[in-house]
């Protein structure tokens, strides 16, 4: 059985490379373009790792990651903000709404794969 990722990222680029990525090292990667769809994804398919961006439309990551935290039966998934803030404190904010790491976009292609793994139980 692989393991299963939900990325929540509505830039089409950004998902076809994290797929792209992640797919070559055997992981399932499941997409959704906006913060509901991506809730509802993780309540459906409790994936072992949530790839999550912060620029979202309708619902921004913060409060995905809050939304997401408040259901029991996704507690202990670990939440990985995917984002292109990166000024003082937005790391920080990241973790205060429930995330437990950070990787800045633009990702490296070269050590995504390395840097999702350590997450991964």
């Amino acid at each position: 059985m692989s393991t299963k990722i939900l990325l929540i990222e509505d830039n089409e680029q950004n998902r076809y490379l994290v797929t792209f990525l992640l797919g070559k090292h055997g992981y399932e990667v499941i997409s959704a373009f906006d913060g509901p769809a991506g809730i509802e994804v993780a309540d459906r398919v409790r994936p072992q790792l949530i790839l999550l961006d912060i620029q979202l439309p309708m619902m921004d990551g913060y409060t995905v990651a809050r939304e997401l935290r408040k259901n029991p039966s996704l507690q202990n998934i670990p939440i990985i903000a995917v984002t292109s803030y990166a000024m003082s404190g937005d790391r920080e904010k990241t973790i205060d709404a429930g995330c437990n790491g950070y990787i800045e976009k633009p990702i490296n292609p070269d050590t995504f794969v390395s840097e999702v793994k350590k997450f991964l139980k």
